[in-house]
């Protein structure tokens, strides 16, 4: 893809990407690739689809954050959706979480040959990073980890009261609304929006869920011993 291209189809998404912005994403495509071949990362390694699928998909709520927000990507995996918003939101806060010591590796990695500043990846499970960091952030985002009842109980501790929990996803997002609809409500969440598109000169639908935060979450959630995932709300 060229960076012409690349340009044209932010714009779709009222994004104005600067020479210095495509540069970054060069880096960051170079060093996915590359550190992909020692790493399990992702299984799309194609240029046209890393920019499309990971990149553009990633970028799309970019508009939708507030100035010098704090914002924490759980289940961060190869910086998706949270690194490319970095680049496209310099003046973002970022903290980026994963399970995995060797994602984290390469997320620190990346973070320095891209230069990025208020941007840290730490090596911890959500369950365990919530006990000091309940309620720090503007905004959470989760892309690809699991399904939204679970994913909610374990993003919406970290969300300030007035802030929101942003949930990247396919197709199925009503349906998955539908089984996460108790578990939105026991953990202090209300829905704010569903927005539905399909990514430029593509099939792929997708949709992004803003959940809104509009009461604390009670004290014993997120719960340990991955019961979020094997007994989800």
């Amino acid at each position: 893809m060229s960076n012409e291209t690349f340009k044209n189809r932010a714009k779709i998404f009222g994004l104005n990407l600067t020479d210095n912005m495509i540069n970054q994403f060069e880096v960051y495509f170079e060093e996915l690739i590359s550190y992909n071949k020692k790493v399990n990362l992702t299984s799309i390694t194609k240029k046209e689809d890393v920019y499309v699928k990971h990149f553009l998909d990633s970028i799309v709520v970019a508009n939708n954050l507030s100035k010098n927000a704090k914002i924490c990507d759980v289940g961060a995996g190869a910086g998706f959706p949270s690194l490319p918003l970095k680049i496209v939101r310099p003046d973002l806060q970022l903290v980026m979480l994963d399970s995995s010591n060797k994602r984290i590796t390469f997320l620190n990695s990346l973070i320095n040959k891209l230069n990025l500043d208020n941007t840290s990846a730490i090596h911890s499970r959500a369950e365990d990073f919530a006990k000091t960091h309940k309620k720090h952030f503007e905004y959470v985002v989760a892309r690809a980890v699991a399904g939204l009842n679970t994913l909610t109980e374990l993003c919406l501790p970290f969300v300030k009261v007035g802030g929101s929990f942003i949930a990247y996803k396919g197709s199925q997002a009503k349906t998955e609304l539908e089984t996460s609809k108790t578990a939105i409500k026991i953990l202090g969440g209300q829905v704010n929006k569903v927005n539905q598109f399909t990514l430029p000169e593509t099939d792929i639908q997708r949709s992004i869920i803003i959940i809104n935060k509009v009461s604390n979450t009670p004290a014993k959630y997120p719960r340990g011993q991955n019961k979020p995932k094997l007994q989800p709300l």
